[in-house]
């Protein structure tokens, strides 16, 4: 088991820059996830990171070994792809025990490691079959198992659940981060899914045209984003942005926009960009409809109801932006009817030239009538 520090890489397909200086520490024994939206790089840097394509400046190091020259055989890394990529002529026992073949590892040992690796997966009894007998996270299973037996120093991990229906996909997060508990293994894990990169990562590399836009667990790119890209990618319903002028008033700063007129309080962290133009961010659990259609922070139009049983999503336009807004199971609206938001708790960002300042959190509480 070891870590995987990645200095300065750059690559390029052509006059393309995919990778432009990237940094990213990966400790020994954490699950990291490389998320970002298609074309960002995240695949590429996997890729590089595997020996499986070449790079045009920067290092890769896996434990202490500066291994940028090495083949992938020489690397002690496994890898997961997309596809399941298993061979259908063999079993599942052949297809788990070919890594160790090719190896020229004694039979007691291929017997050995491939037995346990199915018992770790439950793939015990299914070894006599093929793969067009298997369902399709059957054989995800038979390909992760395929790297276990292996026991690389790092697992590499290209988007193995995209292949997935959505309830299998999410019975197999909860595999994945069973087997890594029980492993303890260094694994990198590629997706764009921000659900799978919440739910299974101790750490996310958030990657935006080949450049690391936020490091840091997953509760630190939801509660604290450095920037515009990451505060609407990280989280669903994505956060609402708001374009307006933060002034000053009586009572403190103010950010005012069509529709929206919400006091920030006394904020000596945001004093600096009085009366510049910012953007406002508010998670949707932020916005809570005003009851009995009293006034709010923020007025707007209803345009449609989510009805999602445990909850309900109101789809708001405030002047030419639609916010999104989070009510209870029984929020009941006519669209096109005026409704007034409240923007209370925490999930409250301000942004200046796309980057986040001040400490963010909770708006100013109203004055006490």
């Amino acid at each position: 088991m070891s870590g995987v520090r990645i200095r300065n890489l750059r690559k390029s397909f052509g006059a393309v820059e995919v990778l432009g200086g990237v940094d990213v520490d990966v400790r020994e024994g954490e699950f990291c996830i490389l998320l970002g939206p298609s074309g960002c790089g995240k695949t590429t840097l996997l890729r590089i990171v595997a020996g499986l394509e070449g790079h045009d400046g920067g290092e890769v190091w896996i434990g202490d070994r500066e291994v940028s020259l090495l083949t992938p055989a020489e690397r002690d890394v496994a890898m997961v792809f997309q596809s399941y990529a298993l061979y259908p002529h063999m079993t599942v026992y052949e297809n788990l025990a070919f890594p160790l073949k090719a190896r020229r590892a004694p039979k007691a040992e291929i017997r050995e490691k491939v037995e346990e690796a199915a018992r770790l997966l439950e793939l015990q009894d299914l070894l006599g079959r093929r793969p067009r007998e298997l369902s399709g996270g059957q054989r995800q299973r038979v390909a992760i198992g395929r790297a276990i037996v292996r026991t690389p120093a790092v697992f590499l991990f290209d988007e193995p659940l995209s292949n997935l229906d959505a309830k299998l996909r999410s019975a197999m997060r909860v595999e994945l981060a069973k087997l890594h508990r029980r492993l303890g293994a260094t694994m990198v894990y590629v997706t764009h899914d921000q659900v799978e990169a919440m739910t299974l990562g101790q750490r996310i590399v958030l990657l935006h045209e080949g450049t690391v836009q936020q490091v840091g667990a997953p509760r630190d790119l939801y509660e604290r984003p450095a920037n515009l890209f990451v505060a609407t990618f990280v989280g669903t319903p994505a956060m609402n942005v708001l374009g307006g002028v933060l002034r000053s008033g009586a009572g403190g700063l103010v950010f005012e926009a069509p529709g929206v007129r919400l006091s920030l309080g006394q904020r000596e962290d945001l004093a600096a960009h009085a009366g510049e133009a910012v953007h406002l961010g508010v998670r949707p659990e932020a916005l809570v409809p005003v009851a009995g259609g009293g006034e709010g922070e923020v007025e707007g139009r209803l345009e449609l109801v989510e009805s999602l049983g445990a909850e309900c999503l109101l789809h708001v336009a405030v002047g030419d932006v639609r916010v999104v807004a989070r009510a209870g199971p029984d929020w009941t609206g006519e669209r096109d009817a005026p409704v007034a938001l409240s923007v209370r708790g925490p999930g409250v960002h301000v942004f200046h030239d796309g980057r986040r300042i001040g400490g963010g959190g909770a708006p100013a509480a109203p004055p006490t009538p």
